[in-house]
């Protein structure tokens, strides 16, 4: 017999052998969910943004969390090109950064955007507000 199925099928068995034992442990104690996010919803620079959440440095203390971290989110906003001129589109994806603060699931931002340099206006940072639910 070739060494290779033999192998093959050991380290299967192997692997099957640790999912049960592992799976007659006791259950913990400790909830842990799925996703630890947030759906915001606010303002910023004459516009709206629906934010996701994202990966943060946290400060827990139940039932409060505050954290400090990167904001994926899609900003709405209608771009006032001229007539003849072409526009932005009015839902673009983007990236800022803020501040977030929860109290059990309702939870307040405040987030930083940066909009770029363009022909008619110099790049600069606009500071926004939001609410919305933490799961």
């Amino acid at each position: 017999m070739n060494r290779t199925p033999k192998k093959l099928l050991t380290l299967a068995a192997m692997l099957l052998l640790t999912k049960v034992i592992t799976a007659q442990t006791a259950p913990s104690q400790t909830s842990a969910s799925l996703w630890d996010g947030m759906v915001i919803a606010g303002y910023v620079d004459k516009g709206a943004f629906i934010n996701f959440g994202g990966p943060a440095v946290k400060w827990t203390h139940k039932p409060f969390c505050i954290s400090l971290g990167m904001l994926p989110s899609l900003r709405i906003k209608e771009d006032k090109a001229p007539a003849n001129a072409t526009k932005n589109a009015a839902l673009t994806p983007s990236l800022g950064c803020g501040l977030s603060a929860s109290y059990k699931h309702l939870a307040v931002q405040v987030p930083l955007y940066y909009n770029a340099k363009t022909a008619a206006s110099d790049g600069r940072w606009n500071l926004g507000v939001g609410i919305g639910y933490k799961f």
